[in-house]
């Protein structure tokens, strides 16, 4: 387990902006030292804003889209190109605008695909292609994610991992389908803790208000049941990104002054 490292940031504008350029500069030195990098998107409104903010950054063109391998770390399980699906949210923010390989672009299953109402077989099978992207050198039977990106959600929730649910307990499987959700809607798709912990940096984001409170349980030592957010850290990094009202809460020697 990596100790967090906490950075505040004015606002959310500002943290947005400041996240994709850590992000692009990840990036650019995972393809340098490996040829290729790996990123797990999240949605949500602080996830949309830091793809909008990567899109219009100028440094983008920086990252060899072409080598670049996105997954995702939950979805709802909607129909394919629902407005509500993280994937259609991330291609209108970010990935329409950029040369990305089809090919490397693993949303999660929809639920009009191949295995209808069966959310659990399109668990397994999201399960199976994370696998099959593993090296023997990775953890966990997923690859070694160079970024992971989490929202954390004003409940301490992360990716679809909801406090005292199944899925947060969960600690063989990689993915699961999620049951009656108590944020709609109800059936979802999510990696699990397991999953995150094998990626070399797990970044959350939380900006505003009604984000202060979770921000305060998971970095003060509750345990991931009641806060799932406590339980999201990488091998090599742990990142979170607040600005200043999600911050509020924490006590001021977890974070150094110059980061707000």
């Amino acid at each position: 387990m990596t100790a967090p490292q906490v950075v505040v940031h004015r606002d959310k504008e500002l943290m947005s902006k400041a996240a994709a350029a850590r992000l692009i500069t990840r990036v650019v030195d995972a393809q340098a030292a490996r040829g290729s990098a790996s990123v797990v998107l999240t949605g949500g409104r602080n996830g949309n804003a830091l793809l909008a903010a990567l899109a219009e950054a100028p440094a983008r063109d920086a990252v060899d889209w072409g080598r670049l391998d996105l997954w995702w770390g939950d979805e709802r399980y909607l129909p394919e190109g629902d407005p509500e699906r993280n994937v259609t949210q991330a291609r209108q923010a970010l990935l329409d605008a950029v040369p990305v390989d089809p090919a490397r672009v693993h949303p999660m299953p929809a639920s009009d695909g191949g295995h209808g109402s069966d959310v659990d077989a399109a668990a397994e099978a999201y399960a199976a292609e994370l696998a099959k992207a593993a090296g023997p050198e990775d953890h966990a039977g997923v690859p070694s994610f160079d970024v992971l990106l989490l929202g954390v959600g004003p409940d301490a929730h992360v990716a679809s991992l909801f406090p005292e649910h199944p899925g947060v307990r969960e600690t063989e499987r990689t993915v699961i389908g999620v049951h009656g959700s108590p944020k709609p809607p109800p059936t979802r798709i999510s990696l699990t803790l397991p999953a995150i912990r094998a990626a070399r940096e797990v970044w959350l984001l939380a900006a505003g208000e009604d984000k202060a409170n979770a921000a305060a349980m998971a970095l003060s030592g509750a345990g991931e049941i009641q806060a799932p957010a406590a339980g999201a850290y990488g091998r090599s990094r742990t990142l979170w990104l607040l600005d200043r009202t999600a911050a509020e809460r924490l006590p001021r020697g977890l974070y150094p002054p110059a980061s707000a």
